[in-house]
């Protein structure tokens, strides 16, 4: 699986760094899932691979600006790029009321159906071709979630020794069982797939935050992530300074909650716009960095623009491509 940062600014854009979006993209497939759409997002997605046709769901944390405006310039150049098929859209319903708004106003006619699920009236997981996704609420000034992707589709590896001690030779059989599909053999035996297939491994996980000063909702989560990107738009002294009226979260904090639960790989973003990646001042964005790293023993990345992780089946997560290529 990989994921891809379209967007790490918190509020408003900076000359290096675009408002909030990320791809995550399925293994061994061409279509991808976004979460967040910034205003801006489009122009972004000329600068990567993935297209617009295969995308397979949008996941809207929230209804701020620097999480949702790009969404309708990115519904109409879909559809005028031609787009036909239906498009999933998960997010809270003050985004459906806003795409309406906007359709109605500008008179935006989509020759593809969206489908909008609301999260507030989401209590289970929504089940995507590749992942089963768990919702959580977070918490921010306006209604606001957290999307756990849980991978579906785990391969069955066969257990070779034992179907050798059997006598069941290589061939197309194996196949088969590996597929899960029972067998007859030439000699007329029945072989069971179960019988042959060995336990699955651990499905992956990746949770991906919108704007939230509790990192402990995470706790509550029913399968524990495997990578956890979550915002921290602040140092804890520029958090402390600012006050908890913005509800966002410091590195400090995001760090202490990923060490005490035990997180494998963590990833932050989202930063203010004081964070200009200057290395002058107070506000580099290595202070981010180097706050996050006094907390958190793990492995932690700070995502920039264009970055790409990819997480294999090993469940290590790397970083395969960042803003300097």
């Amino acid at each position: 699986m990989e994921l891809i940062f379209l967007g790490t600014s918190a509020g408003t854009p900076t000359r290096h760094r675009n408002v909030s979006s990320m791809a995550l993209c399925a293994e061994g497939n061409k279509h991808w899932y976004m979460v967040d759409c910034g205003e801006g997002t489009q122009h972004q997605l000329l600068n990567s691979a993935l297209s617009l046709h295969h995308l397979k769901a949008i996941f809207i944390t929230h209804v701020h600006g620097d999480h949702c405006y790009g969404l309708p310039g990115l519904l109409a150049s879909a559809g005028l790029s031609g787009r036909k098929s239906p498009l999933t859209i998960v997010c809270p319903k003050a985004v459906v009321q806003m795409i309406t708004a906007v359709k109605e106003a500008t008179d935006l006619w989509l020759n593809f159906e969206l489908n909008f699920v609301i999260a507030e009236t989401q209590s289970e997981p929504i089940s995507l071709d590749d992942f089963d996704v768990e919702l959580l609420p977070l918490s921010h000034r306006v209604p606001c979630w957290g999307y756990n992707f849980v991978e579906r589709n785990i391969e069955r590896q066969l257990d070779q020794a034992k179907l050798t001690a059997d006598s069941i030779l290589p061939g197309p059989c194996w196949g088969e069982l590996q597929r899960g599909q029972d067998v007859i053999l030439a000699d007329g035996r029945q072989i069971k797939a179960a019988d042959y297939q060995l336990p699955p491994r651990k499905p992956r996980v990746i949770f991906v935050g919108g704007d939230n000063d509790q990192p402990q909702r995470l706790d509550s989560l029913n399968s524990k992530p495997d990578v956890m990107i979550h915002e921290a738009t602040y140092t804890q002294a520029v958090s402390d300074k600012v006050g908890p009226a913005p509800m966002h979260s410091s590195a400090k904090r995001v760090a202490q909650y990923a060490e005490r639960a035990n997180i494998a790989n963590l990833i932050l973003t989202h930063f203010s716009s004081r964070y200009a990646g200057s290395d002058k001042g107070q506000s580099n964005i290595l202070a981010v960095e180097t706050e996050a790293q006094l907390y958190y023993q793990g492995v932690c990345y700070l995502a920039n623009d264009f970055d790409r992780y990819q997480l294999p089946k090993r469940g290590e997560l790397r970083l395969l491509k960042g803003e300097n290529g």
